[in-house]
């Protein structure tokens, strides 16, 4: 199974760190945030993979090459414009010819998730996407998403008020997706919470959440990226950290 992954952004919350380098680069404990997804992934045996790039793309491919250094096979895929997260997972998956179930999950979100789980878990339900979900505080940053008891997605809401607030579980960024819904994505800027989902809801397309055990922390802002750095030195989340 292939994995892309989402590394486009440009970080303007977390200036002046990323006045210069792309957001999935800013270091976690010493590494760039995006090499622990890599690594993440390679652990579950997700070692094709594809980094969609926009914002800085030289300073990942001068890092990343091809990949042979984390013993993976690493391709890339370049934005013009921005796409929008469907968009620009629409132009990796077709420039590489995409056509099998893939995974997709964000180059700046720290993250020590069971992949693995969330694969066999789609798999499962015969779903055509599997998002994987986290219980968390203050859901207001984020999309929430509910789930009837069968772990079928209900509704979303992106970013409510604490007045709409209806449940604490959040959309992560990680999909497990089947390549023929990608099939419904238009040309130009689209977005899967937004647009591509609600969509495959009205369709009644079989879409299921998975709450995801272990450790997820958005890096959106300097209190974020300050928590993570913690959070990796207290060992709240597992990572591959050269010492002690």
């Amino acid at each position: 199974m292939k994995a892309v992954v989402m590394a486009g952004g440009e970080g303007t919350r977390l200036r002046p760190l990323t006045s210069n380098q792309p957001k999935p680069m800013v270091p976690i404990v010493g590494k760039p945030c995006i090499e622990h997804i890599l690594e993440l992934l390679r652990e579950h045996g997700l070692t094709n993979v594809v980094i969609t790039l926009a914002f800085l793309p030289q300073a990942l491919r001068s890092y990343f090459g091809d990949g042979s250094a984390l013993g993976m096979d690493v391709e890339y895929s370049v934005e013009e414009s921005p796409l929008g997260t469907a968009g620009s997972v629409l132009l990796a998956t077709q420039g590489l010819q995409i056509d099998d179930t893939f995974l997709v999950i964000s180059g700046d979100a720290l993250c020590d998730i069971d992949l693995s789980a969330l694969i066999a878990y789609h798999r499962e339900k015969n779903a055509s996407v599997t998002i994987g979900l986290k219980s968390v505080d203050n859901p207001l940053e984020f999309g929430i998403v509910v789930t009837d008891e069968d772990g079928r997605v209900e509704r979303f809401l992106e970013k409510p008020s604490w007045g709409q607030v209806f449940s604490d579980t959040i959309n992560t960024g990680i999909y497990v997706i089947e390549p023929e819904v990608m099939r419904h994505v238009p040309d130009g800027p689209y977005d899967f919470s937004k647009e591509l989902f609600p969509l495959l809801l009205e369709m009644g397309r079989p879409m299921y959440g998975f709450v995801c055990d272990g450790y997820w922390q958005d890096i959106g802002n300097l209190d974020q990226y300050r928590q993570a750095n913690f959070d990796a030195l207290d060992e709240k989340v597992r990572l591959n950290v050269p010492g002690i």
